[in-house]
């Protein structure tokens, strides 16, 4: 036995020094600007341009990828001014091409005579745009030159500004080519040994772990015990907690927007992704391999943890199972195959790009495995998510098959006690998740409405600002840094309980069409409160418990945790006859209490 214990701190101990080492990634990277590769990521047009500003530093070896990224995007800024300065066209051509007209009547033949014949691509240029945006004003008579002129230069005005976007380099095109000039131009102690990096990073980190965990096995007894889970400077909000916390925060916050600043993690993941589809690494695939990793190995914790219990371990390798093979490894074969990449077992509304123009001309495109997608798709969340629910209730999905899920339930198992069970919270979840429900099928509404139509603006409303708010504040906010980066804070089921829209959809089913209940003996119930504290959706348990009445709330996953910890055998879930699901409570007290639902 003291053997196992010496295994265990010798565990924690390496999957510390390991998790240190994957974090100095973040500082030591170097970077060298490599001329080829800059041709090859700005173009052929742009880059004579490029290249007069980037002269400077191609020969400087950089030691932080703050300072390249910022030099890059000086190199790439200072080409728009001066692609700026040469397309602009000089507001006092509108006066001239004003008194060109005969008379009121505006004609774009008064273009050339002002302009003259397209002498090089730059005057080209210009004369083409002025005349695709006067387009409408051909032939339109207007009450005065002054009038004619102040038009014009609102034309003038439009063109120019759009000159960065169609000759230049917009902030988002910026951005994206500064992450793989980036990823490109790694030349440090990472890229040169990728995979020693990835043992060093990953592997020992791995090795840590299990070593600090298989002990439990013999040394701590199986089941949720308790023990000063409240005074975890860890589990409890305390230091630990908060730095791990930030530091999911962080890190999401540069997944999502600064890619950029994390090519040495991706870069140590190149040899993954190139196995699989064949592909250089991309941010979405370093995180999808890290994600899969805290299922995996965070999911042993929590066979071992519940080993007593037959149902949290088959639920954990379900969870395990569809994450390594649906969501991570499927989808990298589909594309090494040339085919559409699609996790097949996400859904809409949660998986909400999957109506989006460029998923479904990619499916439509890719023939008969493509329409299997689309098919498969839609009969997921059309057909499949109201007969499970109704057979199993949400948990079929929540708790065994999604991928959110299977972080909150592994990684995020710490925390479960975290979730604030207060009647405010309830009321704020049930407002929220519903509002988030709302906003996706309008979302997914006008998304379809441009597909099938062609026109962006619905009501006056520009279709792809409504999906981009929609990415920005659900996709990425909400479920990302919110949902995950706040476990340590306010539990590990925020995003599923308060912003999920499918677990909502999948809730107003259970609510009211499903055959699963957890059931309750009242007259058991020693109020210990294990089943309030533990659950993760923030539903007092107790409460029904006492009164001996079934919880079909919503939220609930049926994760079964509540029934686990339960020293009493109080909670069971089942799945019966939906006659008597509604029951009230069994106990004393009927016209005393109020009935929750």
């Amino acid at each position: 036995m003291k053997s196992l214990k010496v295994i265990h701190k010798i565990g924690l101990v390496v999957f510390t020094i390991g998790f240190f080492t994957f974090l100095s990634l973040f500082f030591i990277g170097q970077y060298q600007l490599d001329k080829n590769n800059l041709k090859e990521v700005v173009g052929e047009q742009s880059f004579p341009t490029v290249n007069k500003f980037a002269e400077d530093i191609y020969e400087r070896k950089y030691t932080s990828q703050f300072a390249f990224v910022s030099d890059f995007k000086s190199v790439l800024n200072q080409t728009n001014k001066e692609i700026k300065s040469e397309y602009e066209i000089e507001s006092s051509i509108a006066g001239e091409i004003a008194k060109a007209n005969n008379g009121k009547t505006f004609e774009q033949t008064a273009i050339e005579k002002v302009l003259g014949e397209p002498s090089n691509e730059i005057k080209g240029w210009q004369i083409k745009q002025l005349k695709d945006y006067t387009g409408w004003m051909e032939g339109r008579e207007y009450e005065s030159t002054d009038e004619l002129r102040a038009q014009l230069e609102k034309v003038i005005s439009d063109v120019n500004n759009s000159i960065i976007s169609q000759k230049g380099f917009s902030k988002d095109n910026i951005n994206s080519k500064a992450f793989t000039i980036a990823k490109q131009s790694e030349v440090g102690p990472v890229a040169q040994n990728t995979w020693l990096w990835l043992f060093l990073a990953i592997g020992i980190p791995i090795i840590g772990a299990i070593m600090y965990l298989l002990p439990k096995l013999k040394t701590e007894h199986a089941g949720i015990k308790n023990d000063g889970i409240f005074h975890s400077a860890l589990k409890n909000r305390g230091w630990i907690g908060i730095l791990l916390g930030t530091f999911l925060i962080s890190f999401y916050v540069f997944l999502y927007w600064f890619p950029e600043y994390m090519t040495s993690w991706i870069v140590m993941v190149d040899p993954l992704s190139k196995m699989l589809s064949g592909n250089p690494a991309s941010q979405w695939f370093m995180y999808g391999f890290l994600y899969t990793l805290a299922i995996l190995v965070m999911g042993i914790r929590m066979i071992i943890k519940y080993r007593h219990s037959p149902y949290q371990m088959i639920r954990t390798v379900s969870v395990m199972f569809f994450q390594l093979a649906f969501a991570f490894v499927i989808p990298e074969i589909l594309v090494r195959l040339n085919q559409p990449y699609m996790d097949l077992k996400n859904m809409w509304p949660l998986d909400y790009t999957f109506f989006f123009d460029y998923r479904l001309n990619e499916m439509i495109e890719a023939g008969t495995i493509g329409l299997f997608m689309l098919g498969w798709g839609i009969a997921l969340f059309a057909i499949g998510v109201p007969l499970f629910t109704y057979l199993y209730g949400k948990r079929w999905y929540c708790s065994w098959v999604c991928g959110c899920g299977g972080l909150a339930e592994t990684l995020g198992d710490p925390y479960r006690q975290l979730s604030d069970k207060s009647l405010g919270a309830w009321k704020i979840e049930r407002w929220l998740i519903h509002g988030v429900l709302v906003f996706a099928v309008v979302m997914t509404a006008a998304v379809l409405y441009t597909f099938f139509t062609g026109s962006s603006d619905l009501l006056g409303i520009n279709t792809y600002n409504i999906r981009a708010t929609y990415g920005f504040g659900i996709g990425a906010v909400f479920s990302g840094v919110v949902g995950t980066g706040f476990y340590p804070f306010m539990g590990n089921r925020v995003w599923c309980r308060f912003g999920c829209p499918l677990a909502a959809y999948l809730g107003l089913v259970q609510r009211f069409k499903s055959r699963f209940r957890i059931t309750t003996n009242g007259g058991q119930c020693i109020s210990c409160g294990n089943c309030s504290t533990y659950c993760e959706m923030g539903i007092d348990v107790r409460w029904y418990a006492q009164r001996g009445q079934n919880i079909i709330r919503s939220s609930c996953v049926g994760c079964g945790v509540c029934s686990s910890v339960c020293p009493r055998g109080v909670l069971n879930l089942e799945n019966r006859d939906e006659d008597g699901r509604f029951n009230q409570p069994s106990l004393i007290g009927n016209d005393s209490f109020g009935v929750q639902s």
